[in-house]
């Protein structure tokens, strides 16, 4: 399971949806889903555009967790 810790990252980091908006150009409506789960995929621009603004690692943005086979 691939799952979004942005909204993780904009508390610790004490910031908001609207100030991410305007330092990267990203919709807020893109930065929204993230946050609240509701996106279903992302593409590496916005990766990039959220890792250049929080000068942090993709891993630090999304996290995988494998999933137990059954």
């Amino acid at each position: 399971m691939i799952e979004s810790k942005l909204g993780e990252l904009i508390h610790n980091r004490r910031t908001n949806i609207k100030e991410v908006h305007e330092a990267t150009g990203l919709s807020r409506t893109t930065i929204s889903n993230l946050v609240n789960g509701y996106a279903s995929g992302i593409r590496f621009e916005t990766l990039t555009k959220l890792s250049n603004h929080f000068n942090c690692e993709i891993t630090d943005i999304i996290n995988y967790e494998k999933e137990e086979e059954v």
